[in-house]
């Protein structure tokens, strides 16, 4: 049982293709993530092994990235388990079972401060933000 009272096992086992939460950190790079970060939580926590957690820069931006998410795991064979918050844009959270993805718009991303809760988990990926074209 996990803290919250619902066993992992319950929940449908589907390994992600290796390369889903690169597809991820592309993806959200793709749309401009805002401080987009990759944290594991395998030693911490039996609920998912990874959180995605990244900001947009309003409803429509977040609305956008997780649209963009979604669009593109779905070719690779990779479908959420469940949504929730697509239509409002505030916060989006595409459950993928073996990892979750967070997509905030910035003032609720400061108010409920995943990073901070879920401080003991390692960074294994900072998503870099693009600045537009070069040259």
């Amino acid at each position: 049982m996990t803290s919250r009272g619902k066993s992992r096992s319950s929940r449908p086992r589907r390994a992600p293709p290796p390369d889903a939460l690169w597809l991820v950190t592309r993806a959200l790079a793709d749309r401009k993530a805002v401080d987009a970060v990759v944290l594991d939580l395998r030693d911490l926590t039996a609920a998912t092994d990874y959180f995605v957690i990244a900001s947009g820069t309003s409803d429509a931006h977040v609305r956008g990235m997780a649209d963009h998410l979604l669009t593109t795991l779905a070719p690779h064979g990779v479908r959420p388990h469940h949504v929730e918050g697509l239509p409002q844009g505030r916060w989006v959270l595409l459950d993928y079972v073996d990892f979750v993805v967070h997509v905030f718009h910035p003032e609720l991303r400061d108010f409920y401060q995943l990073e901070r809760l879920w401080g003991d988990a390692t960074v294994l990926v900072s998503v870099p933000q693009e600045d537009g074209p070069k040259g």
